[in-house]
């Protein structure tokens, strides 16, 4: 398996939070092409080739900021459940935290707070980050109560990235990692 050079890999009790490889696209494709990934850029009416492009940011994202999104598997699968990590593109205005669980059956299991946990402890411990902004659609209901539950607020004052709808600013609890 090729992987990303230098690129860290975390373990919590269930997972493992690695590095986004080539046999992970046709999951990443699969759940973008569905209306459960409208909140993240998908949908079932977006093609392959804009998707292959999303994906590709995601990879480019580790190379050009040296940290990014680790795929998420449960520790005796290497069959990938989701996304979770670091995301701070040009033109963001601050550090952030995101996740997306791609297979429906791995839906409610806890494992996007899991994996949201330790990327938030990694990237406070492992690059400094101290204030951290989840980015989130405002219909995006399970993703608000999942901020909600790692204990970030909505801050009204934030302004998110400009993009097409407008987006809520949940801010983290500082602290040390745990």
């Amino acid at each position: 398996m090729i992987t990303l050079s230098a690129t860290p890999q975390l373990e919590t009790e269930r997972l493992i939070l690695r590095a986004p490889v080539a046999s992970d696209w046709p999951h990443w494709r699969d759940f973008a092409m569905t209306d459960r990934a409208r909140f993240v850029g998908g949908g079932s009416d977006k093609t392959a080739l804009v998707l292959w492009r999303g994906f590709g940011h995601v990879i480019g994202h580790w190379v050009l900021r040296g940290y990014g999104m680790f795929v998420l598997t449960e520790k005796d699968s290497n069959t990938p459940l989701g996304m979770a990590g670091m995301w701070f593109p040009e033109g963001w205005p601050e550090h952030e935290i995101g996740w997306t669980i791609w297979r429906p059956d791995a839906k409610g299991k806890g494992y996007a707070s899991e994996a949201a946990i330790a990327a938030r402890d990694f990237a406070r411990k492992e690059h400094g980050w101290d204030d951290i902004v989840s980015y989130i659609v405002p219909k995006n209901d399970r993703s608000i109560a999942l901020a909600k539950r790692l204990g970030a607020v909505q801050d009204p004052q934030a302004t998110g990235p400009e993009t097409e709808d407008p987006l809520l600013v949940f801010r983290h609890p500082k602290g040390d990692a745990a």
